[in-house]
């Protein structure tokens, strides 16, 4: 009991102090009815076609976290991405064999407006890093475990391009109101 009410005071004190520094969250809006920047802006973006099954975990993850805000928002924006993972052996033993494999995936992507000059609004890359074992004679489970890398590391970077772009979004909304 004692406990929960410390915890209840100092969060209360956290909060009354994130506030008066101006602290906002990076997705809410100025109200509690309306979203903010962010939120619109995500929403607003269609995510073009990447190439191979990486590409496609990739854009399908970025989907994901743009369509927050729902159905019935209007496109104003095209996010065009170029991602690839690359593999290269960290544990050599010595016979020369790989124990385990790092995976480097790495996205570059530019944020364009749907006008008719095609304006470049902001670009930028994104990279994570994931890592398997690899354990002799076990081909099924190795192909498994590859592919749920390649999962890992498309929510990553999808989870880096989508905070960037939330950022961009909030500092144009600073901008201009």
């Amino acid at each position: 009991m004692r406990w929960a009410l410390t915890r209840r005071i100092l969060l209360t004190g956290a909060m009354a102090a994130l506030a008066g520094c101006g602290f906002r969250p990076m997705y809410g809006g100025r109200s509690a009815t309306s979203d903010g920047p962010a939120t619109d802006g995500l929403a607003a973006i269609t995510v073009a076609l990447i190439p191979e099954r990486t590409g496609q975990l990739l854009r399908q993850a970025l989907q994901e976290r743009f369509e927050r805000a729902g159905a019935g928002v209007a496109h104003r924006y095209d996010l065009q991405v170029s991602f690839g993972i690359g593999g290269e052996g960290i544990a050599i033993q010595s016979d020369n064999s790989t124990t385990r494999l790092r995976y480097v995936g790495t996205a570059s992507y530019t944020l364009l407006a749907q006008d008719a000059t095609r304006t470049t609004l902001t670009s930028g890359t994104a990279r994570a890093v994931d890592g398997l074992n690899i354990i002799d004679e076990q081909y099924f489970a190795m192909d498994l475990e590859t592919e749920a890398v390649q999962r890992r590391l498309a929510e990553a970077v999808a989870d880096q391009i989508a905070l960037r772009l939330a950022a961009y979004f909030n500092q144009q909304a600073e901008r201009v109101g």
